[in-house]
């Protein structure tokens, strides 16, 4: 008896794998299918006759295998199977492929994507606005990421940060404590928050958790809220500080391709978006100026047909814009901004500082957070043992969503933090035990549903 491997879909006319492919298939998770292979496919599971194992050809043995070849989707993480140099596992990440030696994809292309650091242009210093009361803004979150960034730009660095909050109904009782611990330690930081109005806010979570199952539309709402005060306040730049697994993640989830790594140091092609910006008579960009208008538009405006051509859509976004155009009032005031700074070029140029770089050469969670709790009046959560995402009471939810519907190969986007836990296992301080622990009890790998659960369920369609 024949029958479809486990987590390849029929999807019309093609297969598609949900899961992650060893290095020389890691991105062909598609596959066609002529008129008489879909034919069979269809009729699976049945015994197949010789002419018909020869019409699906290479697709026997991969796609199509015998009843007692098919993989077994592990139920727990005490079922599944590790790679044998990071925590990658196929519970976590269902449909995960290992080589001969036992190691995970992100394992086998280590070495070829060690350049991959980020998508925005990565800087180590910003010069001194002369034309604004601040040199940088930062969207802050009093999670452990935003406040090392904090603590970089201004004291290690002596910048003019103009710190932006917007105030959730999630928000971690020790991230509230941690974003007012960083108003005593940087003087001479200016925090903006802003809180949106309770109504509008619960129809964008309604239509998130429509389309996702979850509420989280960090940082997208952030940026919808705060771009018109950084245009109206002149702000050159606006930085981000992610870990260099989350940037290296959009790679492995298929949202980046390599040439976006290297897109903000391609000389020919800033050339080609410059004479494009002087032939509508818009006056140049400056670097990272491209990344914060492609940014703002998608938001404005949707998808970029381009954008949904080539592949590389990103599901997650979608649905934000999708949730954000609930409420039309959001979105005038973005319009407006853009097309302001687009014409005057006063464009808040998007960069990335390197968080490896500023730890003297690779980002050490036990180190940055020594620092956090000696220099930033940082507020650890409850169990210290967490690393990843630590601002918002419902994190797990977001973790458990993309999990499941992964699982149940209902979305094509692997879990995020299934991707950054195991890349940043690799190389991050911090032993397998301790991340294993976080694996199995601080983050929302589970098929049971999580208390979480109910309270973001509760505040959006109450």
């Amino acid at each position: 008896m024949y029958v479809l491997q486990s987590r390849w879909k029929q999807e019309g006319g093609a297969l598609y794998y949900y899961g992650m492919r060893n290095k020389e298939h890691l991105f062909r998770n598609r596959v066609r299918l002529n008129r008489r292979q879909r034919a069979i496919i269809e009729a699976l599971p049945c015994e197949l006759t010789p002419a018909q194992q020869r019409t699906l050809g290479n697709l026997l043995g991969v796609q199509v295998v015998e009843e007692h070849m098919v993989r077994r989707v592990p139920k727990s993480l005490s079922e599944a199977r590790f790679c044998t140099t990071c925590c990658a596992n196929d519970f976590i990440i269902p449909g995960l492929e290992f080589d001969g030696e036992g190691r995970c994809p992100m394992c086998q292309t280590s070495r070829e994507t060690r350049a991959l650091k980020s998508v925005v242009p990565i800087v180590t210093q910003l010069p001194r606005a002369k034309k604004s009361r601040f040199d940088v803004a930062v969207f802050y979150t009093g999670g452990k990421d935003s406040t090392f960034l904090l603590y970089h730009l201004a004291k290690v660095l002596g910048l003019r940060v103009l710190a932006l909050t917007w105030e959730i109904p999630y928000i971690s009782p020790h991230a509230k404590a941690s974003i007012e611990g960083a108003k005593k330690a940087f003087p001479n930081v200016e925090f903006l928050v802003r809180t949106v109005n309770a109504d509008d806010l619960r129809r964008v979570y309604r239509k998130l958790l429509e389309l996702s199952a979850n509420t989280c539309a960090c940082p997208s709402l952030a940026y919808v809220l705060f771009y018109p005060e950084l245009v109206a306040n002149r702000v050159p730049y606006f930085a981000a500080g992610n870990e260099p697994v989350q940037m290296l993640g959009l790679y492995y989830n298929h949202l980046a391709p390599r040439i976006a790594y290297s897109f903000p140091d391609n000389r020919f092609l800033q050339i080609l978006v410059g004479l494009g910006r002087l032939l509508t008579l818009h006056p140049p960009l400056r670097r990272g100026q491209l990344h914060t208008l492609m940014t703002m538009k998608q938001l404005a405006y949707g998808d970029h047909p381009l954008k949904k051509i080539s592949g590389y859509r990103s599901e997650l976004v979608s649905n934000v814009v999708t949730a954000l155009h609930e409420v039309p009032a959001f979105l005038p005031p973005l319009r407006r901004a853009i097309r302001t700074s687009s014409l005057t070029g006063h464009i808040p140029a998007f960069v990335q500082f390197d968080l490896d770089a500023a730890c003297g050469g690779s980002y050490d969670w036990n180190k940055v957070r020594g620092i956090l709790l000696t220099e930033c009046g940082w507020v650890p959560p409850p169990d210290d043992k967490k690393a990843l995402h630590t601002s918002c009471s419902i994190e797990r939810c977001k973790d458990q969503s993309q999990f499941l519907r992964f699982y149940r190969c209902e979305s094509k986007m692997i879990p995020f933090s299934a991707i950054e836990i195991s890349l940043a296992s690799r190389n991050c301080g911090r032993s397998r035990e301790e991340m294993m622990y976080e694996i199995e009890h601080l983050l929302g790998f589970s098929l049971e549903e999580l208390p979480e659960c109910a309270l973001m369920r509760g505040w959006a369609q109450q």
